[in-house]
């Protein structure tokens, strides 16, 4: 009865922990937080000053001894300490309106494809530290092509290609497992800082980076399109010193994305020639799936499909397919436990 009362009270949740957003998921209420994974840190005093959201308005624009910190890098915890402050905040925000005495609650986090031994464990340290109860880890393009209503347990291939911000997770599964899969650190941010790349190049012009983020959004394109869009870029000229404005097109964008964009194409084939031809043929007629903010980027599915002549399709709101895919894996525990990550660390030790 006790065990029963407990879990009323808790409030399991799933956490997309992104390089560039951090979701969360609660059992029962859906996406409740979708939030930048930027936190600003007073250096003088060690204070945290703002988290998610409120953090990454001041990218760019802090005195020297605030430090606005993305503390993952590629999906990867690489500021320990911030990355524990940071979901502490988010879980206590989950918790705010609640009897959290006794309610810690179970976390299901998505991870890349390439973590080691070592990045586990500061996931697991970090969210046990923030207050988890229990922590189970997921690879992320698995999460994905659950929250995307893939039907991953059937024998027959599925094809996910989650682009978040630091890396783009390739996979391929059937009968619930991964078959073969390709993890790259060509993403979201990448894209921007070929676009921060391309603004110095030719213009001699320092942008920073939520510009570059808005110009990607704004008109970044895969192909040419049909009405040409434009938006004005604004930084500090390399040569005079002063704030200057450019106004740039479509395909002056395209031209700095482009190379990254061939590489996760480079790598969605390589992971098509190493795949089983049985299969090939499933995905040849099922399609890739699209997920991530980089599935946003407009006619990129075009693009992949033009290139390797098999359907591309987004995924549905792509942004959020990882963390729904751990929202719904927190209701079927038994699938859960045949595709976490095992660990022998996953739990609070009191």
């Amino acid at each position: 009865m006790f065990e029963n009362l407990l879990g009323k009270l808790r409030k399991d949740i799933g956490i997309d922990l992104g390089t560039a957003n951090t979701l969360v998921y609660v059992k029962g209420r859906g996406i409740i937080i979708n939030e930048s994974s930027v936190v600003a840190v007073n250096t003088k005093t060690e204070q945290i000053l703002a988290v998610g959201n409120e953090a990454k308005e001041m990218l760019g624009k802090t005195p020297p001894h605030i430090v606005t910190t993305r503390p993952l890098i590629n999906g990867i915890i690489s500021d320990f300490e911030v990355t524990e402050k940071m979901l502490k905040y988010f879980i206590d925000k989950v918790y705010e309106d609640s009897m959290n005495f006794m309610t810690r609650p179970r976390v299901v986090v998505g991870a890349p494809l390439e973590i080691t031994e070592v990045e586990l464990k500061a996931i697991n340290d970090a969210a046990i530290n923030a207050g988890a109860r229990e922590v189970i880890v997921v690879q992320e393009p698995m999460a994905a092509a659950i929250g995307a209503r893939m039907p991953i347990r059937e024998p027959v291939g599925n094809f996910i290609v989650e682009i978040g911000g630091g890396t783009a997770e390739i996979a391929v599964i059937s009968l619930g497992g991964i078959v073969t899969w390709r993890s790259i650190p060509v993403a979201g941010d990448e894209l921007n800082r070929n676009i921060i790349q391309y603004a110095r190049d030719k213009f001699n012009l320092l942008l920073g980076e939520k510009q570059a983020e808005e110009i990607k959004i704004k008109i970044g394109s895969a192909i040419e399109l049909k009405e040409s869009m434009h938006f004005p870029m604004r930084g500090r000229d390399l040569v005079s010193g002063l704030p200057k404005e450019i106004m740039i097109d479509d395909s002056q964008v395209r031209e700095a994305i482009t190379k990254s964009l061939r590489t996760i194409i480079e790598n969605i084939k390589g992971t098509l020639e190493i795949t089983p031809p049985e299969l090939v043929a499933d995905i040849h007629e099922r399609g890739i799936v699209l997920s991530g903010g980089g599935a946003l980027l407009r006619g990129f599915n075009q693009l992949i499909s033009r290139a390797i002549e098999i359907p591309v399709r987004i995924a549905d709101d792509p942004l959020t397919s990882v963390v729904r895919g751990t929202g719904l894996l927190l209701d079927d525990l038994e699938l859960l436990n045949e595709i976490s990550i095992k660990t022998d660390q996953n739990k609070r030790s009191s």
